[in-house]
């Protein structure tokens, strides 16, 4: 992987999306550390998109999106992405079903156009923990010190909706299909990481890379 890193690097003809989406404590972040913390920081970024500001909300939905997507020769990290203006605003009935539908396509040719036009390797994992294991996960934010940190009592509301989401998810992986997704099983995070870093390896290979040479 660091060998491949430094070949994006060097020869940056190609950058490099990772998308991370998944239902709370599904372990994104913990990806984030073990996957992509061996790599030259240099080159790798995360990007975690919270609430839209009021500048924000005064764009469309993807400006502000756009302006965090890879430049060539580095890899980008999205910890929860476009998609959550599908998903979150959908479960909350925030947007109507045909500005859902709208926002999809949109967000189908937003990929296309990083994919032609700047030569962007785009991979969408969904992290899948089942109810017991992210109950489980919530658990330890109360009663672990280390963990007390991350506590947010909202996650077990939304944890409520669960059925909610899940339909909403499976909407988006029919729907916004055109660059595929990986279902990752996530009650296991030593399986979660590897198939992400296998999965990740082998898109950096088939790019087919070279260093290049002296510059005249």
């Amino acid at each position: 992987m660091n060998e491949l890193q430094n070949l994006l690097y060097a020869e940056s003809k190609h950058a490099v999306l990772v998308v991370l989406q998944g239902m709370d404590a599904s372990g994104k972040d913990g990806v984030i550390r073990k996957v992509f913390g061996a790599l030259n920081p240099q080159g790798v970024q995360v990007h975690s998109f919270k609430a839209p500001t009021e500048e924000e909300l005064s764009h469309d939905f993807l400006w502000r999106v756009h302006k965090a997507v890879p430049a060539k020769g580095s890899i980008q990290i999205f910890n929860r992405s476009h998609y959550e203006d599908v998903l979150i605003t959908r479960v909350h009935k925030w947007i109507d079903e045909k500005t859902v539908k709208k926002r999809m396509k949109a967000i189908n040719d937003f990929e296309q156009l990083l994919q032609e036009h700047n030569s962007t390797t785009i991979l969408k994992f969904y992290l899948h923990i089942s109810p017991e294991e992210q109950e489980q996960r919530l658990q330890e934010r109360i009663h672990n010190p280390a963990k007390q940190w991350k506590y947010n009592e909202k996650d077990f509301e939304e944890a409520k909706l669960w059925d909610d989401y899940r339909a909403a998810y499976e909407d988006c992986f029919e729907q916004c299909n055109d660059v595929p997704w990986t279902i990752v099983p996530a009650d296991q995070n030593w399986y979660k990481e590897y198939i992400i870093a296998h999965t990740l390896q082998k898109a950096l290979e088939k790019l087919n890379m070279q260093y290049p040479g002296l510059k005249k």
